[in-house]
């Protein structure tokens, strides 16, 4: 029998989050569109403040940080960011590669921005008010969320969907002095009608899941503005967990309305650690870039990039905590994936292909960090992920704890431990050569557990 949930909290909140979104832990965003044509953000200090893919709303109006004059001296004083389509080809784009790319990486999920907020769609959308502003008419000609979905599903890997809630042509906004996200000038003469939009945005939200069944949905930008009842946002979760062909895989996030974040949704958001709340009543999903900006940034240079172990640090680390890392990528206009950020996801893969067995459903440890280790457990299994190789490392077992064995991942040989009558597990680490370790940057001892 199908489970009927009714557009309340009370109902939607009920319903158990698919288990294939817990034991993921790892999987890829995709920030692409027009705004990786400008590709530009002058770098600046603080969280937030180098993001490319706001170039329309937050760069080529700013006269404080560059972003007019940039602008101005490189396109025109004239030029409109809806002139950018016509540049935006994507001529480059292999959707295979791409995906197979992410299967390398080790990551179980993509999720793709359909529509950024700068309102331009990446699929044929057969919504009115978007009949000339989609990749199929004009721009790459191409639907460019379906041959990435069918992609990405064909190496084994599931399919998630980001879809902005807001436009900055047509919604208002608390955030800005003049209530608009861009001049009044554009919203007048491309802005939809507040009335017509909500109707516009569920249609477009419903048909995107009819057409590519997506696994996920991100939603982003209704939690600036706007409650559920404002967006119809229950209505349409209720509709899509008892009524959709993807009712029993889907999940999405908190970020649909203003009274979700950390409240509603099958898991939470973040972003670059902007949320310091509490997380452990629910899952959750960490999202950052491999450098300070979601969307391509071509003024970002090497100092701007984590690192491969910064980035599989960030991942055992969020992983430990009890979350999901969702690394973003940001494509070039023409559809290729810098070669740098192939490489630090090939680097991610090449760990996972050793350590994956301590990060693939796995679950949180009650004391998830300690003296710089990080845990994770499953089945009855204890891994401990540390950095520093030499002296004998220290762990503090708890209650239950016992271990029945101890190895070191993707190591043949036996290792050294002993257990104090405290519960301190003492391991020897061996002497091992460069071409002896298990793999690069973090390790990963495994502790096999008693049974009581």
């Amino acid at each position: 029998m199908e489970n009927k949930y009714d557009a309340t909290w009370n109902s939607l909140d009920a319903r158990p989050i698919p288990s294939w979104f817990e034991d993921a832990r790892f999987g890829i965003f995709i920030h692409w569109g027009l705004y990786s044509v400008p590709a530009w953000r002058k770098p600046a200090p603080g969280r937030f403040a180098s993001y490319a893919e706001w170039y329309y709303s937050s760069v080529m109006y700013d006269k404080e940080n560059g972003g007019r004059k940039f602008h101005a001296d490189n396109y025109g004083e004239d030029f409109e960011y809806r002139d950018f389509a016509p540049q935006f080809r994507a001529e480059l784009f292999n959707p295979q590669e791409w995906a197979e790319l992410f299967r390398k990486s080790g990551a179980k999920y993509a999720v793709l921005t359909t529509k950024h907020h700068d309102g331009y769609c990446l699929w044929p959308t057969k919504s009115r008010y978007k009949k000339d502003w989609n990749s199929m008419v004009i721009g790459p000609r191409r639907d460019l969320v379906g041959e990435l979905s069918r992609a990405v599903r064909n190496e084994g890997l599931r399919m998630g969907l980001y879809y902005s809630i807001i436009e900055w042509e047509s919604c208002k906004t608390h955030r800005t002095d003049s209530g608009y996200f861009v001049p009044e000038e554009i919203v007048k003469k491309y802005g939809i009608p507040e009335n017509e939009y909500i109707e516009h945005m569920n249609f477009q939200l419903r048909e995107l899941v009819k057409e590519y069944s997506p696994s996920l949905i991100f939603s982003d930008g209704g939690e600036w503005d706007g409650m559920a009842d404002y967006w119809k946002t229950k209505e349409f979760l209720a509709w899509l967990y008892s009524s959709s062909s993807v009712r029993d895989e889907v999940v999405v996030n908190d970020r649909f309305s203003k009274d979700m974040p950390g409240k509603h949704g099958d898991y939470y958001s973040t972003e670059y650690r902007d949320v310091e709340r509490d997380l452990d009543q629910r899952p959750w999903e960490e999202s950052r870039g491999i450098g300070e900006s979601y969307g391509y940034n071509r003024a970002e240079n090497l100092s701007h990039y984590s690192t491969s172990g910064e980035l599989i640090l960030e991942l055992v680390d969020t992983v430990s905590r009890g979350g999901n890392l969702l690394l973003n990528i940001g494509p070039s206009a023409d559809g290729c994936i810098p070669v740098i950020m192939q490489e630090r996801l090939l680097d991610i893969g090449s760990w996972l292909s050793v350590n994956g067995e301590a990060i693939y459903g796995t679950s949180k440890r009650l004391t998830p960090v300690e003296n710089g280790n990080r845990f994770t457990v499953k089945d009855r299994f204890l891994y401990c992920f540390f950095e520093q190789w030499g002296k004998p490392l220290k762990i503090n077992l708890l209650e239950n704890e016992n271990p029945e064995d101890v190895s070191l991942v993707g190591y043949s040989g036996q290792l050294l431990w002993t257990v104090s009558t405290l519960g301190e597990l003492t391991i020897s680490l061996p002497e091992l050569t460069v071409d002896m370790i298990p793999c690069m940057y973090l390790w990963t001892i495994r502790i096999q557990l008693k049974t009581k």
